[in-house]
């Protein structure tokens, strides 16, 4: 089974295990970069969770998620529309001023990440916001039925920099180092 398949499968328990999640402190920092009635993209929505705090902020969210039954909880949790689209046939070109990335692009395997970032960066309008979330490590490959790709945080600012369109404003580390489950977030805004 491909990590899609794994998310259509356990959508419902994914749902429960996610939707009351607090991320107040990460929207917030990506909130302060933003403002009324701007257009965000919420990849890899999964719940909702995040599109609807931000609809609730007067934010206009279109979430996208790759797995079909995760859009059908999403659409339900929310009450909007939630686009049924993988990372891979995106095509936007500057319509977003924010796109909100709350660990979307761990499933991406590294080598394929500069053509999903590229992406990612030409759904931007110029000067908009990027967040992203990694899990923090060098992991790369599958577990518990998923693929996932962790980055530590020198490989991240490679990555964003070698793009040549972003500009990393800030990067930081949240989670408990003992129990080995640290995120890595970055807030980043297109440049030309």
């Amino acid at each position: 089974m491909d990590t899609i398949g794994y998310y259509n499968k356990y959508a419902s328990a994914i749902f429960e295990q996610t939707v009351e999640r607090d991320l107040g402190e990460e929207r917030q920092a990506f909130l302060e970069e933003m403002e009324e009635g701007d257009t965000i993209l919420d990849l890899g929505c999964g719940s909702g969770r995040d599109s609807l705090a931000f609809y609730e902020q007067g934010l206009d969210v279109t979430p996208l998620d790759a797995s079909e039954e995760m859009c059908k909880l999403a659409e339900i949790h929310t009450g909007l529309e939630v686009l049924n689209m993988s990372y891979e046939d995106m095509e936007f070109d500057e319509v977003f001023d924010g796109v909100w990335g709350c660990e979307a692009l761990v499933h991406v395997p590294e080598d394929e990440m500069p053509v999903i970032l590229s992406k990612v960066i030409d759904s931007l309008r110029q000067g908009g916001t990027l967040y992203l979330s990694f899990h923090e490590g060098d992991f790369e490959g599958t577990q518990n039925g998923r693929y996932f790709c962790e980055y530590t945080q020198e490989k991240l600012e490679r990555i964003l920099k070698e793009t040549g369109r972003l500009e990393i404003r800030k990067i930081w580390v949240t989670g408990e180092e003992a129990e080995g489950d640290k995120t890595l977030h970055v807030l980043a805004r297109k440049i030309s």
